[in-house]
């Protein structure tokens, strides 16, 4: 028997505030991660769920995706109605744009699933629910991109899941704009911000790199580039960092969810 769709959308309507080129750090980094992934399905489907007041992450998602997969389509996703109908005279040939939410209603099942900035009005306790009915949504080696960033971009984390949970996390940044690694706590996603607390391995990693971001200042006579490369490859001596220089390179790091997740209460 067919999963039952919800006769009203699951969630709670966000404030909606979208930038052009507020989620292009998420989207280079799903491009370079997945997109393999993506050119091996005959009908590849992303959603962007939540892309707010106006269509700009929607659209910028699809020409994005289709450096790396020519015939990606883009389904937007919205829990308010005045956001789906604002939206509609940005279709087109692959995007388009549907009333909805967590239940996620399109007939199959995506590849992708983007959720930036749609959680951080949340409990941190509802977190989980919320990625497991998600990751349900997902097709066979499908991924689902759960983060938060700032207004425009410059600062962004986010945790990559797929079907059986959680994977990754991944810090990235405008380097130029960059004092301390640790400044990119106030963009930790809901299932990690409260969690910046000693004791946890989150705020161990962010302090671990505020101490190697340190050590590296002789390098900042090169850029912070290279500072950021030497304190990121200096961490990768006690912490799971998944990645290489070439991303690095672009202001990121991704580390095993498993050494950031929060510690079990009691």
């Amino acid at each position: 028997m067919a999963p039952r769709t919800p006769s009203r959308p699951v969630g709670s309507v966000t404030r909606g505030t979208t930038n052009p080129n507020r989620l292009r750090r998420m989207d280079r980094w799903i491009a370079a991660v997945h997109g393999a992934e993506l050119r091996r399905h005959t009908d590849p489907v992303a959603v962007d769920l939540g892309y707010g007041a106006s269509p700009w992450t929607a659209v910028e998602l699809l020409l994005r995706l289709r450096t790396v997969a020519p015939h990606a389509r883009v389904v937007g996703i919205e829990i308010e109605p005045a956001r789906v109908a604002a939206a509609k005279p940005y279709e087109r040939e692959g995007l388009s744009f549907r009333h909805g939410g967590f239940e996620v209603p399109l007939p199959g099942s995506p590849v992708l699933i983007r959720a930036a900035n749609v959680l951080r009005q949340y409990d941190e306790e509802q977190v989980g629910a919320v990625w497991q009915r998600l990751c349900a949504r997902l097709a066979p080696g499908g991924l689902l991109v759960e983060g938060t960033c700032d207004e425009i971009g410059r600062r962004h984390v986010w945790v990559a899941l797929g079907p059986e949970g959680p994977r990754t996390v991944t810090f990235a940044t405008r380097l130029g704009s960059l004092e301390r690694p640790s400044d990119l706590a106030e963009r930790l996603p809901k299932a990690l911000i409260h969690r910046n607390v000693p004791g946890e391995p989150v705020h161990a990693f962010l302090r671990d790199f505020d101490r190697a971001w340190a050590a590296a200042a002789p390098y900042a006579s090169y850029g912070a580039r290279q500072r950021w490369i030497r304190a990121v490859r200096d961490l990768t001596a006690d912490w799971p960092v998944l990645d290489g220089t070439s991303r690095w390179r672009q202001g990121e790091v991704t580390v095993r969810w498993e050494a950031l997740a929060p510690r079990r209460v009691g």
